[in-house]
């Protein structure tokens, strides 16, 4: 830690007291973060974020009294910037909860460790998927966290400053790719809701999620938006309106085929320590469709999706990454950008609408062309 820095303090809410100290145990080993507080059930919570005014804290879905979701509501009404990241359970209802506490205002989420054999091992484990997330969550004050019930207006830079046109886009779009991680399904719902059912070309996504939760994201998305939305199965046929998202744990390729392109899941090794990995998806597209993608990198940690945005680029396709002011975490759109790899830098309310012009533009494009 950079001298005179204060760590970063954290508050732990958990009924299960082996929980909350396997917790502070990996929290206080990290000389950038400490434990400033537990909370036993949610309503202890509240008024311990109001007592103590930690930086961040860590919400356990399933507690008495008051749980993790009533408590993500009540912090929320009072405090609309702090982190919160939710502690869940690797199965369909933990995985259902957590959505819902991420629609509801949640910045991210870990699942609680499961058959590792050890407590070292599940040390190892939290250790590997929280102290990241928490470092990445409080490097710097990030907008207010959007609900679905009362979406904020985000701050953007100055027009000028924005790319308006994307020069030399003269090739058709043949697929919309989109890759996200932290922040991703909030981001994924303002995108897609924005863009019409009848869209002409498919769309598939990565976003960096468990098995389960794939599937309840894909439901939960073709519920509320136009498009029709699932998590893909191998040998899937992309269709126009149609959004495919690769499965928790396997990587999704696409490759060309006699009528339309097909989905391909493997369980590669993970890549960017992801599986599945946006840049897999990403290569695939520059090998099957070359410049005729628009690729599209949305919040999230880490840099998966950088490479495979090179390998897009190479072969011309266009990039739009989603701005730093409404990111939760701008480390996925940061790295593009900063490769001077991405056309656009967009503000998330900016995305959908921009994928639906750009794609009805190459619809006209291809008209002329016939």
């Amino acid at each position: 830690m950079s001298a005179g820095r204060a760590p970063i303090r954290v508050l732990i809410a958990d009924d299960a007291v082996v929980v909350r100290r396997l917790l502070t145990s990996v929290i206080e080993a990290d000389p950038e973060l400490e434990v400033v507080g537990v909370a036993h059930n949610g309503a202890v919570a509240v008024t311990k974020v109001l007592q103590l005014q930690p930086d961040i804290v860590t919400l356990d879905i399933e507690m008495p009294e008051m749980d993790g979701l009533q408590a993500l509501a009540a912090i929320r009404s009072t405090n609309r910037t702090i982190p919160i990241i939710m502690f869940s359970t690797l199965t369909e209802r933990g995985a259902a909860s957590t959505l819902e506490a991420l629609s509801l205002g949640a910045s991210d989420y870990v699942t609680k460790p499961a058959n590792v054999g050890s407590v070292a091992a599940a040390m190892e484990r939290v250790r590997e998927d929280l102290i990241p997330r928490i470092k990445a969550l409080c490097a710097r004050q990030v907008a207010p966290t959007r609900t679905a019930s009362s979406p904020a207006t985000s701050t953007r830079p100055p027009q000028s400053a924005r790319p308006s046109t994307i020069r030399g886009r003269t090739s058709r779009i043949d697929v919309v790719a989109i890759g996200c991680s932290t922040g991703g399904p909030v981001a994924l719902s303002a995108v897609l809701g924005r863009i019409p059912g009848d869209l002409r070309v498919p769309i598939v996504v990565t976003q960096h999620m468990p098995p389960v939760f794939t599937r309840l994201l894909g439901q939960r998305l073709d519920s509320s938006v136009a498009l029709r939305v699932r998590e893909a199965a191998d040998g899937d046929l992309l269709e126009p309106g149609l959004v495919l998202i690769a499965p928790g744990d396997r990587h999704m390729r696409i490759e060309r085929g006699l009528i339309s392109s097909v989905v391909r899941l493997d369980d590669g090794d993970p890549v960017n320590f992801c599986r599945p990995a946006v840049d897999v998806m990403f290569d695939s597209l520059a090998a099957a469709h070359q410049g005729n993608v628009l690729a599209v990198v949305l919040t999230g940690m880490g840099h998966d999706g950088r490479d495979g945005c090179r390998s897009l680029k190479a072969a011309g396709a266009t990039v739009i990454v989603q701005d730093e002011e409404t990111s939760v975490v701008w480390g996925m759109p940061g790295a593009v950008a900063q490769a001077g790899l991405a056309d656009e830098q967009l503000a998330l309310d900016d995305v959908g609408d921009r994928i639906a012009s750009l794609v009805a533009a190459s619809a006209r494009i291809g008209a002329v062309a016939r």
